[in-house]
């Protein structure tokens, strides 16, 4: 593997876990496993000094690279990651324990774990640890699940199913001219004032070709998020999803550490607070995104359908052209998770689709997010790799482009100016609309070509809204105790205050 290319993948993964990468190294012995690993030569006098106990190793190709932790952290060479030195009691083990992969010598329709044990194959790759040792939910890749989900055949069918072997089919079967692209600017974090103005000025004004105003999708999180505003963003067309309420920033917790039960707290507990405090109708929260871009593997999607989400948008595809359109999940993904490293779900949940992020090329790096894409670039240079990706899309096969952004990058003038030139350059097409993820969802149910869409009910601007639902002018300013943060927290909405601050297991507040 090229140096670049490696670095390329990791300066996402370990910009969100606070790490930094070093260089290649030529004297460090080779220990090709997959998992990072510890010096095998290092002196025994240093292997509990800090400055030893940080450093760590991955070998791929033959190639040795080494990384340091941050200061003040070790590595943690069990758990793969960096973390406080209270934590870490492990600097004496040079590479984890692999666990190996079970034997299934068992009678039908039972698997082996790894001492012997046999349990039934449903036991196996469903979330929840059976094995004593923990290799039931061990080998659960799309190669090893015994249940997992076959690939896409001619028995899924639109509304409720759609797939294609690469993913890049175009529902209904287009052709590209026929099709609007559709762009989906979308959110994370929660709405305050922090990015209430920045958001006014990127979105309003800017319509859609049958003279709408441009919709785009908020994963709201609980933490300092006004009510207030989300329900005027509702009421002004915008789709509200959910992006948790602790938003927790510890290292694959989402991804490895959270259970169903977790999941549940987190997104419906975070859905209640939105329909409580800002009135978003339970209906109208269908989508969710694991915060990180972290998934839960198939306890997160379990979750998903158990309590009625209609999609997740975190998956990231591996860089294509054509780029990929969103799926469900009834059948196997149509592309591999092992290059984003993340968690992927192996099972089939039929009817939940995966609104897909597509890469950006940008320069020589690839990034989900734009403020995932590197940090040096100039307010052309984000301008240019807008455009030449947007012409992936568009020149192609039109699947949905997506703007995905944390508020906080639009602080940056220089990258405010050019995404908003880039909104106003591209909506001079008529056949380019921003629409919300379920919007996107409701015309792949229903492919429609683009020149009828201004009667496609879908994307209309003629929603109607009970009274209660409405966005008051002044909200109520609650300042209620938290007892996790042992302080005082404010919290602005419409409707009564309540008695405690929101949060997990009490997302109404009660005593």
């Amino acid at each position: 593997m090229a140096f670049n290319k490696f670095v390329t993948f990791f300066h996402t993964v370990f910009y969100l876990l606070g790490l930094f990468i070093a260089t290649q190294s030529e004297k460090i012995k080779c220990v090709e496993n997959g998992r990072f690993y510890r010096d095998p030569d290092r002196p025994p006098h240093k292997v509990w000094t800090s400055s030893e106990c940080s450093k760590y190793y991955l070998c791929i190709d033959g190639e040795v690279f080494d990384f340091r932790c941050s200061s003040g952290l070790l590595f943690d060479v069990i758990k793969q990651i960096c973390d406080l030195k209270i934590n870490v009691d492990n600097c004496d083990i040079t590479s984890e324990t692999i666990t190996p992969r079970p034997i299934p010598k068992c009678p039908n329709n039972h698997q082996g774990c790894t001492d012997g044990t046999c349990l039934p194959q449903n036991y196996f790759c469903d979330g929840s640890v059976d094995c004593l040792d923990g290799s039931d939910e061990r080998f659960c890749d799309p190669k090893n699940d015994p249940y997992g989900a076959l690939e896409c055949n001619s028995s899924c069918a639109l509304p409720e199913c759609f797939c294609s072997h690469d993913g890049t089919q175009i529902p209904g079967n287009l052709e590209p001219s026929k099709v609007a692209q559709m762009v989906l600017l979308t959110f994370d974090g929660p709405i305050n004032s922090d990015n209430w103005e920045l958001l006014g000025w990127l979105l309003n004004g800017a319509k859609n070709p049958n003279g709408c105003p441009i919709e785009s999708t908020f994963f709201v999180s609980h933490q300092h998020n006004n009510y207030h505003q989300t329900q005027k963003l509702w009421n002004n067309g915008h789709e509200i999803a959910v992006h948790s309420v602790t938003h927790r920033a510890e290292a694959h917790w989402w991804s490895r550490n959270a259970s169903i039960e977790d999941w549940f707290d987190e997104m419906v507990g975070e859905a209640n607070i939105l329909h409580r405090f800002s009135g978003v109708r339970l209906s109208d929260l269908r989508g969710l995104r694991a915060p990180f871009l972290q998934i839960g593997s198939n306890r997160q999607f379990l979750m998903m359908k158990e309590f009625g989400f209609v999609y997740d948008s975190s998956i990231v595809a591996p860089f294509t052209n054509p780029p990929l359109w969103p799926y469900t999940l009834d059948h196997k993904m149509p592309h591999e998770c092992s290059e984003t490293k993340q968690e992927c779900p192996t099972r089939s949940y039929p009817g939940i689709w995966e609104v897909v992020l597509n890469p950006f090329e940008a320069k020589d790096y690839s990034c989900a997010r734009l403020d995932a894409c590197p940090g040096d670039l100039s307010g052309d240079d984000i301008f240019k790799i807008l455009v030449n990706n947007f012409k992936r899309h568009y020149l192609a096969n039109r699947a949905p482009f997506g703007l995905h952004l944390n508020t906080a990058w639009l602080k940056n003038k220089d990258y405010f100016d050019a995404l908003q030139d880039f909104i106003e350059e591209i909506l001079q097409q008529p056949d380019v609309w921003f629409v919300t993820n379920s919007q996107a969802i409701k015309w792949m149910q229903n492919p429609t070509s683009v020149d009828q869409l201004d009667s496609f009910k879908e994307w209309n601007c003629d929603k109607v809204f009970k009274k209660h639902e409405l966005a008051c002018k002044v909200p109520n300013v609650c300042k209620l105790y938290s007892r996790i943060f042992q302080q005082e927290r404010y919290l602005y909405t419409c409707f009564q205050c309540p008695l405690n601050y929101p949060w997990i297991r009490n997302e109404f507040g009660l005593d």
